[in-house]
């Protein structure tokens, strides 16, 4: 039997979910579990979220709570059951295939927590590759912004293709790929999760101070206790709700 979510149930009173006048706005997302391509449970279970530009947004839970589930149905990348995502009140989820993938890709800045690195380009490849989708030469602009952010992420002069790197390394080469457009929406999944205690403060640094400085929306899920602490706001995820933490 499916399961079935009526859009009129209100969102939970315990997320701050006033409408922000431009940034990332969430209303009661639904993403379905479904075994044998029957739905048995929400993943997600009428999520509502509001991140405003310069915000930092911080999102924990246990293993399995859906924490990544939520950063793909924000990115457009896993289509909701139920319920809208608003990016400066555009409804992202009714824009075309073609659309919605230039809006990510001009608008966000994706931290995969798997990394989602290319194995045979090197350190500034990998960073370029957000340059190279508009199918033109790459301005030595860019280049010299993927330097820099290498040297920012402590990768500065690293030749070595990313199949060669640590995973640490890997997963500052994916930070600094987020970074290369500017974007204004900052998904963060992971971020510190193969770094020691004192690179996971420096790479925090780089991200919060980035996204501060350009005014962009920082959406991060983490088991990090440090960087959590950091967070404008902290929200925990679990049951397919979305919580909002007493602070500390």
């Amino acid at each position: 039997m499916s399961v079935r979510y009526a859009l009129s149930t209100p969102v939970s009173a315990a997320v701050d979910v006033a409408a922000p006048a431009a940034g990332l706005m969430v209303r009661d997302l639904v993403v379905e579990r479904r075994e044998a391509g029957r739905a048995v449970g929400a993943i997600l279970d009428r999520v509502a979220l509001a991140v405003e530009p310069g915000a930092f947004v911080a999102v924990t839970g246990p293993s399995g709570a859906g924490k990544t589930t939520l950063l793909n149905a924000i990115a457009g990348l896993t289509k909701p059951t139920v319920g809208t995502v608003l990016w400066d009140g555009v409804d992202v989820g009714v824009l075309s295939d073609a659309r919605r993938d230039r809006w990510r890709r001009d608008t966000v800045g994706l931290v995969f927590q798997d990394f989602q690195l290319f194995a045979e380009l090197g350190v500034l490849q990998n960073i370029l590759l957000p340059m190279t989708f508009d199918h033109v030469r790459v301005p030595a602009a860019a280049t010299e912004r993927a330097k820099a952010l290498a040297e920012r992420v402590g990768l500065g002069g690293r030749s070595l293709v990313a199949a060669k790197l640590s995973r640490g390394e890997q997963q500052r080469v994916a930070i600094a790929r987020a970074l290369m457009r500017a974007p204004r929406l900052v998904l963060a999944d992971e971020p510190t999760a193969s770094l020691d205690a004192a690179t996971g403060t420096r790479i925090a640094d780089l991200l919060i101070e980035s996204c501060r400085d350009s005014g962009a929306a920082l959406l991060v899920v983490s088991h990090d206790p440090a960087l959590i602490a950091r967070a404008d706001r902290r929200l925990r995820l679990s049951g397919g709700r979305l919580e909002a933490m007493e602070a500390s």
